[in-house]
């Protein structure tokens, strides 16, 4: 069954609206925070907080004349308020102080919706590790076969990753819930700390313990960074599903929903399309890192060659990140698990994973590592010589206990206690337990 998830909108914090309805909260903070200070009259106050207001489309007539967007905001906002006391609007304030710490509020508002998104991933992966915590498959390094494991122990290894991802995004949000009112070039001369401090608390901030005329952009490469790595996460488990859904393999397999196609020329196919876009999609949100760290250098006190880049960036980026874990969600909750076919899979070797536990065996027997190490690949290679060559029955168990170099040091019965599934599995509930997943 596919899980429907309900979530906020990410593409409602990056609308202009909002921006600008950030921007107007900004400015009337500051200027209520001024009437503390003894600078704003209450009564000036007042009358602006009652008429302030802005249109978009007048805001986009206005920029196309001043080609500065902050300050047709303001001439939007002086038009609604239409009195005298509007000349107390942006009074100490730098368009970045207003540009930098609503960015820090649509960020952090951002993150939370990233955040939310994890646990709920999470809750989804918990349920398929423990739904399969004693699901025998085999595990590959290389892509070959290694030794037994269980799909509950590989999904549990992707809960364990994604809840560093949920513990970097956390991070990543106090790296970037930063807001600065200290002026032109950070010195706070036009304008106390303190308003800065209390404009700050009242937005959720953190106010920037110092800052030129922008806050350091060294932060927001770091709440890219954080959202790359939590896309190369998501690229990571999308790339274990596709290569379980090969169809060679086929242990494990996306959901193909009623009605869906595979493919325009073959009727057959059931691809790992989900898989592959989140694939690519990763590919997107690390360029996006890198041009966010491009951004760090700036000339002297400011320059805008960061501005317009991250107008693209950091929205697309957010809103590409929360797709992308949603979509994860969902291909994880829906996935077809077929533990027949890691049955069967785990079979074609012949039980040449045991080869490790003999070799261990044989050295607590006196042999030395060398010495163990050349009679168990020696058998192994004859198994799987017999293998190849259509040899009926053939089975590494049985290779071993035919080589009287490697029999005389078992007694009747031992090696077939060892080579067991079951010595490979002992610890899987222990293992669970330490996650916090039993």
């Amino acid at each position: 069954m596919i899980v429907r998830y309900s979530r906020p909108d990410m593409r409602e914090i990056w609308s202009e609206k909002r921006k600008l309805e950030i921007w107007l909260r900004i400015e009337l903070l500051a200027s209520e925070a001024l009437v503390d200070e003894g600078v704003v009259p209450r009564a000036d106050f007042d009358i602006m907080k009652s008429k302030a207001a802005f249109d978009v489309d007048r805001c986009k007539e206005l920029e196309k004349t001043l080609n500065h967007d902050v300050i047709a905001f303001t001439t939007c906002v002086s038009e609604h308020i239409n009195d005298p006391a509007s000349r107390w609007l942006h009074y100490g304030l730098t368009s970045s102080d207003v540009v930098d710490t609503a960015f820090a509020v649509q960020l952090a508002a951002s993150a939370d919706i990233l955040i939310a998104d994890v646990k709920a991933l999470l809750e989804v992966v918990a349920r398929k590790a423990k739904a399969h915590k004693h699901t025998p498959m085999i595990g590959r390094s290389h892509g070959i076969h290694a030794e037994p494991t269980t799909f509950g122990l590989k999904m549990a290894l992707m809960h364990d990753e994604f809840a560093r991802a949920l513990r970097r995004l956390e991070a990543a949000k106090l790296a970037v819930a930063v807001g600065k009112l200290s002026g032109a070039v950070g010195t706070s001369a036009h304008l106390s700390p303190r308003v800065e401090e209390a404009v700050c608390r009242r937005l959720g901030l953190n106010p920037a313990p110092i800052a030129t005329q922008v806050v350091q952009r060294d932060l927001h490469a770091e709440f890219m960074a954080m959202v790359a790595l939590v896309g190369a996460s998501i690229e990571r488990w999308a790339t274990e599903f596709r290569h379980l859904q090969r169809t060679e393999v086929l242990e494990a397999e996306e959901f193909f929903a009623k009605g869906q196609k595979g493919s325009s020329a073959m009727p057959h196919k059931r691809n790992p399309i989900t898989g592959e876009r989140l694939t690519g999609l990763a590919r997107v949100l690390r360029g996006n890192a890198l041009a966010a760290l491009e951004n760090v250098a700036l000339w002297h006190e400011r320059d805008i060659s960061h501005s317009s880049v991250e107008r693209i960036i950091f929205p697309d980026s957010c809103t590409l990140l929360d797709y992308m874990l949603v979509l994860l969600a969902k291909l994880t909750d829906g996935l077809i698990v077929y533990p027949e076919n890691m049955t069967r899979n785990m079979g074609i070797a012949l039980g040449m994973w045991h080869s490790q536990t003999v070799l261990l065996a044989l050295i607590r027997k006196g042999l030395s590592r060398e010495e163990a190490y050349e009679l168990v690949q020696r058998n192994a290679m004859k198994t799987w010589q017999a293998k190849h060559a259509g040899a009926p029955g053939a089975d590494f168990r049985d290779q071993l206990i035919a080589d009287p170099e490697v029999a005389r040091f078992f007694a009747d019965g031992e090696l077939a206690s060892l080579c067991s599934l079951e010595f490979h599995l002992k610890h899987v509930d222990e293992r669970f337990q330490k996650l916090g997943l039993d």
